[in-house]
């Protein structure tokens, strides 16, 4: 399975220039991300820490094509990507990021094998069983290959994180955002799934993780220390 994006290793998969997010909230005005400059190379694995509310989350959001900066600029695997209304930060959303969540997101009705093939489906072109052998290979690939008929509610916490990386790398994504993905673990399934991370990391996989976990933030190739929004 490709994990990595199709570029010149020279170009960065992610280049932040003067990027910043700004809240209005009456008369208070919270930079919440403040004028950052970052770049991630092709294959690096970078973690994001800094205390709570140090803006960690706000910038995976803009990183993930969630949310917008207020000024500055964002190229993903070369393009700009600032500026684009909705459906198109959708669609590249859905083509080149891979999505891990500390509370899983796991769609408890569908099962881990509808989980996982779940981002196919929203792309044309992938017959079903093309669908079901990508999804088959990132299922052996976690560990989890033999859950796949499962149900979320019949897993560990563990299990179902492992299973959110699956549906993370389904779609070979440029990059893979991890946010806070041991923070609802217990230690050993936490030590689980960070050995995961840097198994992906080894094969080629370009990974950005924001955690406030010191000891797994500097598990990482490159930790970017964040304060009061901006880069420490």
């Amino acid at each position: 399975m490709n994990l990595a994006i199709d570029s010149a290793s020279s170009s960065p998969v992610i280049k932040l220039s003067g990027l910043c997010k700004v809240f209005h909230t009456e008369d208070i005005e919270t930079h919440a991300v403040d004028h950052i400059d970052l770049e991630i190379n092709k294959g690096e694995f970078v973690a994001i820490t800094g205390p709570s509310g140090c803006g960690k989350s706000t910038m995976l959001s803009i990183l993930g094509l969630i949310d917008t900066p207020s000024s500055g600029k964002y190229w993903l695997g070369g393009r700009e990507v600032s500026t684009l209304d909705r459906v198109e930060r959708a669609t590249i959303r859905n083509e080149q990021i891979g999505f891990i969540f500390q509370a899983f997101n796991l769609i408890n009705d569908l099962t881990v094998e509808e989980n996982v093939e779940l981002p196919l489906t929203y792309r044309r072109g992938i017959a079903r069983t093309e669908r079901r052998k990508r999804v088959a290979e990132a299922l052996d690939r976690v560990g989890m290959g033999h859950r796949a008929q499962h149900y979320p509610g019949q897993l560990s916490g563990g299990q179902q994180q492992r299973v959110a990386v699956a549906r993370a790398l389904i779609g070979s994504p440029s990059i893979l955002l991890a946010d806070e993905p041991t923070g609802n673990l217990d230690s050993q399934n936490g030590e689980s799934v960070m050995a995961l991370l840097n198994d992906l990391h080894r094969e080629g996989a370009t990974i950005c993780m924001v955690s406030h976990d010191p000891a797994f933030a500097e598990r990482a190739g490159k930790v970017v220390r964040m304060l009061d929004g901006r880069v420490a």
